[in-house]
């Protein structure tokens, strides 16, 4: 009995010290996460250094067998992606004594299959998250049904091979560029500013190709392991046909990648902005472009375009939707040919807003308040902005220049103006009921008169129609 006591004591002992461990434990974990919590708050956003957090994408289980490759679209990044695991259920790619520029077989893939959507060469562009990695790029044709188990026999081969093994140390950050002073202060600095200008193209240039992949400018067919170089000569390809690519990293472990497709032709790229006169500045707008001529292909999807270069194939056609909250939406068709000039397409964004007025100065009476045809490519814009908006009502204002010597003549002008213009957009498709029509006040007749008998006052701006948004959301008698 005694032993028996011993030993009961013993036990309790041990697991009142593992317990008092295991609380200490947990309250120097509580403190840890409170204290690195607390400098998360103290510290507050992030850091001007600290790099914005991207989220990687998980790559299907089953995207490294041919027969599940991840289609993607020409012209859009696709990743970066998590890094690729296992060669799949089955090994499709293996070098034999006739292939001997294959991998030996595939070590840790994905396989990618798109369309092409016009002739012309055929860019790659593969940027590496970890430049240690050692990724290898097969590009193959379409063939037909069988085509995943032609590969698997070799009975189908790359149409284009990239084993090139890179050497991380070409791929570093290059240095600032640093000019030879010649003494003369302003021609040194022009000269260090063309350099950084070279600098930063170069920097444009090497991102837009990537760190491995296809290249229109490169030089080589096929590279080999003892390659160091990073890119194969572009191929051609035509419209509809249907291209795969596998990417197989070779080393376990490291990081993902990003992959993106084009198709180079001799192409328009144009910058494009969307612009609020209001607070004078370019806003930011989900923006889909679609090309018609590829059976509306998705040129450009993004929640938050801030602005950028668009490729666009001269001759072809283009839809743009661009929406964003509080402001009209843009709905428009154009065709790429108007960038012949190297001109940019800057959007005006229109506000949506109770109280937000578009003065109207650029169309034409006849009779003083007869709505002229010439005015009608202008009054269509507005016509689109509030065809897309049926929840918007508005007031249709006219207006004119005057002195104010008959300011009863003045006040019916101006609502036989208004009226004109409602009747054009009726008969445009606006509902009725959308807007009412009012015409100048004795008010604004006067404030007018005094504008026009003082250079000072009067903005030389000739307004002959005002809309007045009067309510947005659930219909309301405007």
């Amino acid at each position: 009995m005694k032993r028996f006591l011993i030993a009961l004591l013993a036990c309790t002992l041990i697991f009142g010290y593992c317990d008092v461990q295991a609380q200490s434990k947990s309250k120097k974990s509580a403190k840890s996460s409170k204290t690195t919590k607390d400098k998360k708050g103290k510290k507050g956003k992030k850091g001007k250094n600290e790099a914005p957090e991207v989220q990687e994408i998980e790559l299907p289980y089953n995207s490294n067998d041919c027969i599940f490759a991840i289609p993607i679209n020409v012209d859009q990044t696709f990743g970066p992606t998590k890094a690729p695991q296992g060669a799949g259920r089955v090994m499709e790619v293996m070098a034999d004594s006739r292939h001997p520029n294959l991998p030996e077989f595939e070590h840790n893939s994905v396989w990618y299959k798109f369309t092409v959507p016009y002739n012309g060469l055929l860019d790659i562009a593969v940027t590496q998250t970890n430049l240690a990695d050692d990724y290898d790029m097969l590009v193959y044709k379409y063939t037909d049904v069988y085509f995943s188990n032609h590969v698997q026999c070799n009975k189908v081969l790359p149409v284009a091979i990239n084993m090139s093994s890179v050497d991380s140390a070409l791929l570093a950050k290059p240095k600032k560029p640093v000019v030879e002073k010649t003494g003369d202060a302003k021609a040194d600095a022009k000269a260090q500013q063309e350099a950084n200008k070279l600098a930063r193209q170069q920097a444009a240039l090497n991102a837009a190709m990537g760190t491995i992949g296809m290249y229109h400018d490169a030089e080589d067919i096929v590279l080999t392991k003892a390659s160091n170089k990073r890119h194969i000569r572009s191929i051609n390809v035509r419209k509809d046909e249907v291209y795969y690519i596998l990417l197989d990293k070779v080393n376990p472990g490291g990081g993902g990648h990003s992959i993106k497709v084009s198709i180079h032709v001799e192409a328009f790229e144009a910058p494009v902005v969307f612009y609020d006169p209001k607070i004078k500045k370019n806003v930011d707008v989900n923006l889909t472009i679609l090309e018609k001529n590829t059976n509306n292909r998705v040129v450009v999807q993004n929640e938050k375009f801030r602005g950028g270069r668009v490729k666009f194939v001269p001759g072809f056609n283009y839809t743009m939707y661009a929406k964003k909250e509080g402001y009209f939406s843009v709905y428009l068709d154009f065709n790429a040919d108007r960038f012949k000039e190297d001109t940019a397409m800057r959007i005006r964004m229109n506000r949506a807003e109770r109280g937000t007025q578009y003065p109207i100065s650029n169309i034409y009476f006849e009779n003083e308040s007869q709505l002229m045809k010439e005015s009608d490519s202008v009054l269509m814009t507005y016509v689109q902005m509030f065809k897309n908006h049926p929840d918007v009502t508005f007031v249709i204002k006219g207006e004119l220049r005057t002195y104010g010597i008959d300011p009863e003549h003045d006040q019916l002008v101006s609502l036989e103006r208004a009226k004109s213009v409602k009747e054009f957009f009726v008969k445009n498709g606006i509902p009725e009921e959308n807007m009412r029509t009012i015409g100048m006040s004795p008010t604004d007749i006067k404030r007018a008169a005094t504008a026009a008998f003082d250079p000072k006052k009067d903005t030389g701006e000739d307004v002959k129609i005002r809309l007045i948004i009067s309510s947005v959301g659930a219909k309301a008698n405007p």
